[in-house]
């Protein structure tokens, strides 16, 4: 009798962990080590890379 292992253990999915938060946006760090930013007015995104380019600068990030 075989089990299916696949029923017990759910597909992991990597949403991963927000970084900050800049107004409405959004910068998201992967397991992978990408970085995505999310979201946000075109101020917020400014902000956001102005704090990346100072805090996080090896830092390259994708927009969504």
């Amino acid at each position: 009798m075989a089990m299916k292992f696949r029923s017990y253990f759910p597909r992991f999915k990597d949403e991963g962990e927000v970084i900050a938060s800049f107004g409405q946006a959004r910068l998201v760090k992967y397991l992978d080590g990408k970085y995505e930013l999310r979201g946000g007015s075109k101020e917020d995104r400014l902000a956001a890379k102005e704090w990346i380019s100072i805090f996080c600068h090896d830092v390259v990030v994708r927009e969504l």
